[in-house]
C-alpha cells in the first residue's frame, strides 16, 4: 500500500481519507482543524505539523479543500507542497474549483517535474462514507492510471474526464443540471399538490415515464417516496445549499469566462442564493422545496 499525505479533513475529505486507512495505507493528514486531525490519527495516521509536512516523503499527495483560493495558496504560495515534495510524488486535486484554477496548478505541478490529475467528486458525505464516489478526473493517460488504484479506494466509478480541467469542466456541468433538474423536480411535486395528485402517485409515475431523473428517484424532494433521502429527516445534509450555490457560482463564472449561454444555470443560481440568504445555508439543497413550497402559498394568500 502507498504512503499518502491528505490536506483537507473535512465533511468529505475526513471520510474519504478514513477509508484510505481502511485498504492499509499510511496516511500523513494535515488540517487546519485539530479535532479533524485528531480524529484520523485515532484511526492510525499520522499528524502533519502542515501542509508542506504532509507532502513530504510520501507517494501521492491528495488535496480536498473549500475553494480555488486554498487550492492556488497549498500548490502555489509561500509554502508550497510542490516544493516539499519528493521527485516522483503525484498529487490528486479532490477540491470543487474553477477550471483556469485546475489548469494553473496542473501546469505549475508539470513545470516542477510531478505528474498531477484534478479529481472533483459525486455523491456527497453519504458516498464519501461508504467509499462510492464518483471521480472526474483530468490529467494524461498516466497520470490518470497512476491515479486511478488510490481513487478506487474512496469511490466507485474512476472516470477520466480528458486533460488537466476537464475533471473540473464536468463537476461544473453536473452539479449545474443537478441543480436545474432538483428545482423542477420540486416544482413538478407543487403543481401535483396544487391539482390534488398524491405524491407517492407522482413518483411512481414520473420515475417510469420520460420525467425520470436522479433528483426524483435518488434524492426525492419530498418526505415518503424515497426513505433514505434527506426530506425524511428534516432535509438534514447531504450536500448542503452552499455547496450547491457554490457550484452553480462557479458554473455561471465558468459560462461567462467562455461564452456559454445558460439562462435555467443563471435561474436555479437566483433561486439557491435567494434560500441560502434566508438563513438556510446548511440545509440540504434537496430543501430547496420548503422555499418553493412557501412561496406558492404566499402567492395563494395574495
Amino acid at each position: 500500500m502507498a504512503k499518502i499525505g491528505f490536506i483537507g479533513l473535512g465533511n468529505m475529505g475526513g471520510p474519504m481519507a478514513l477509508n484510505l486507512l481502511k485498504k492499509d495505507h499510511k496516511l500523513k493528514v494535515f488540517d487546519l482543524s485539530k479535532e479533524a486531525m485528531q480524529k484520523l490519527e485515532a484511526q492510525g495516521a499520522r499528524r502533519a505539523g502542515s501542509a508542506a509536512d504532509a507532502a513530504t516523503d510520501v507517494e501521492a499527495v491528495i488535496t480536498m479543500l473549500p475553494a480555488g483560493r486554498h487550492v492556488r495558496a497549498v500548490y502555489l504560495g509561500e509554502l508550497s507542497i510542490l516544493k516539499a515534495a519528493s521527485s516522483g510524488t503525484l498529487f490528486m486535486d479532490c477540491s470543487t474549483i474553477d477550471v483556469a484554477t485546475a489548469r494553473a496548478v496542473a501546469a505549475a505541478a508539470e513545470k516542477a517535474g510531478f505528474a498531477m490529475v484534478d479529481a472533483p467528486v459525486s455523491g456527497g458525505v453519504a458516498a464519501a462514507e461508504a467509499g462510492t464516489l464518483t471521480f472526474m478526473v483530468g490529467g494524461t493517460d498516466d497520470a490518470f492510471e497512476r491515479a486511478r488504484p488510490v481513487l478506487e479506494h474512496m469511490g466507485q466509478k474512476i472516470i477520466h474526464a480528458g486533460p488537466s480541467g476537464a475533471g473540473q469542466a464536468a463537476k461544473v456541468c453536473n452539479n449545474m443540471l443537478l441543480g436545474i433538474t432538483m428545482i423542477g423536480t420540486c416544482e413538478a411535486f407543487l403543481l401535483a399538490d396544487s391539482l390534488g395528485l398524491d405524491r407517492q402517485k407522482l413518483f411512481d409515475i414520473a420515475r417510469n415515464a420520460s420525467g425520470q431523473n436522479w433528483s426524483l428517484t435518488s434524492y426525492c424532494p419530498v418526505p415518503g417516496p424515497v426513505p433514505t433521502s434527506p426530506a425524511n429527516r428534516d432535509y438534514k445534509p447531504g450536500f448542503t445549499v452552499a455547496m450547491m450555490l457554490k457550484d452553480l457560482k462557479l458554473a455561471q463564472d465558468a459560462a461567462q469566462e467562455n461564452g456559454a449561454l445558460t439562462p435555467l444555470g443563471a435561474k436555479a443560481k437566483t433561486i439557491y442564493e435567494a434560500f441560502d440568504e434566508a438563513g438556510q445555508s446548511g440545509l440540504d439543497f434537496s430543501g430547496i422545496f420548503k422555499m418553493l413550497e412557501q412561496n406558492a402559498r404566499k402567492s395563494d394568500e395574495e
